[in-house]
């Protein structure tokens, strides 16, 4: 089955930088996956960060992040990255990777029920 795990959560500074990637398993056709990627504070609701399609050339970002973010893959290492700048303290959320399977050919999505698969969570705190 299809398994996704995230990993570079941690603890940095405000204005500091974090890339966090996400892994399938070795399993997984990763092509045949749009993914995404998610944040929750503690009883909030998850949020949408960042969107790409199969092959990472078309892109989506929430207005809180972009500029700040970049979403890539590499689909011969069946991996997806978040590459976060400029953090700041309301950054701090837990974020989880999402995969979608079959994707409608280059499509992005961007709602929670869009995705078939979910990553564990990385924890990421920004202090001031």
């Amino acid at each position: 089955q299809a398994r996704f795990v995230e990993s570079g959560g941690g603890l940095v500074q405000a204005g500091g930088s974090l890339r966090l990637s996400c892994a399938a398993s070795e399993r997984t056709t990763f092509t045949n996956y749009a993914m995404g990627w998610f944040r929750q504070a503690p009883g909030k609701e998850r949020e949408f960060v960042a969107a790409m399609d199969w092959t990472g050339g078309r892109t989506g970002y929430a207005d809180s992040v972009k500029g700040r973010v970049t979403s890539s893959r590499d689909n011969a290492k069946s991996m997806a990255y978040l590459q976060m700048n400029s953090q700041k303290p309301e950054d701090t959320d837990v974020y989880y990777c999402a995969a979608k399977l079959f994707p409608s050919g280059r499509s992005v999505w961007y709602r929670i029920d869009d995705y078939d698969y979910w990553g564990q969570g990385t924890q990421v705190t920004v202090s001031s």
